[in-house]
């Protein structure tokens, strides 16, 4: 599936052609949060075809990572409202949150370490496969059908990125750029229609970050959904994100296709100073 040009829905938001026939996977409306009176997040809209690769930018401190917050309820909203899959998740909580359909990685890689790749994975599998206690504490017949699916699913989820090999290594023993991998496999287990990557490409060298790519395409074109990433890698949002959207000081400052964002003045005021406007 290639990029599609962005086209206007009804709220005059822009989202990929193809995805206009269908409702969006995510809308925030007027979304705000205020620390101790600052307002760290103010009138933040924004709308995400199901199945857009899009893009949150911006120089550091400009709020993105409360944004990914805002959106898995690691902090309740001061102001407005998000809607997933065009309901709206007021008063969720993170699991709630995550069972109706968001699932994100972190800055900080947050993997089981001692666990091994295959557990990990296994874990994410929670919204997917149901057990039961009584079948667990008792290794009833369905606890060992749900084990055995429970690690076919696991092995077919980490061959996406040719991991399946490394299943029963131990996690934290793994190369940076695998254990990045492997968080993603893990949110990917949540059965998800929207993954937020918040800064996949930290530490990668540039040919991880150009397989990053070519695995964040296949992921959405794989399962059909929709992809949210914060990145300072401009090359990688330029090279595969339909929608970007540029905060700075937790607003706002542009909306648009690569080309747009590449030439809108504020944009390289924001990042690069007054003299970079010139």
């Amino acid at each position: 599936m290639s990029n599609s040009k962005l086209a206007q829905v009804p709220s005059n938001a822009l989202i990929p052609e193809r995805d206009l026939d269908k409702t969006p996977v995510l809308e925030t409306h007027h979304l705000g949060i205020n620390f101790g009176g600052l307002k760290a997040v103010d009138d933040f809209n924004l709308t995400v075809g199901r199945t857009e690769i899009a893009g949150l930018i911006g120089p550091n401190g400009a709020g993105k990572t409360t944004i990914f917050n805002l959106l898995t309820k690691v902090y309740q909203p001061t102001t407005g409202t998000i809607l997933l899959d065009g309901k709206d998740t007021a008063g969720m909580s993170t699991v709630q949150v995550n069972k109706a359909g968001i699932a994100r990685t972190f800055q900080n890689i947050r993997l089981f370490s001692a666990l091994s790749v295959e557990d990990n994975v296994k874990i994410g599998l929670h919204n997917e496969i149901h057990c039961g206690m009584w079948s667990d504490i008792f290794r009833l017949p369905r606890h060992w059908r749900s084990e055995k699916i429970a690690h076919e699913r696991a092995l077919e989820l980490l061959s996406i990125f040719h991991m399946e090999d490394m299943a029963n290594a131990q996690a934290g023993s793994l190369p940076y750029g695998a254990q990045r991998r492997l968080e993603i496999v893990r949110a990917l287990a949540t059965n998800p229609s929207i993954l937020l990557l918040d800064e996949p490409a930290a530490g990668m060298n540039p040919s991880e970050t150009s397989e990053l790519m070519d695995n964040i395409r296949k992921i959405r074109d794989t399962f059909q959904i929709a992809v949210l990433l914060i990145e300072h890698d401009m090359n990688l949002v330029m090279g595969i994100c339909e929608g970007i959207c540029v905060v700075n000081f937790g607003r706002i400052i542009a909306k648009g296709d690569p080309d747009e964002i590449k030439n809108n003045p504020d944009v390289i005021e924001a990042y690069l100073g007054k003299k970079g406007a010139k």
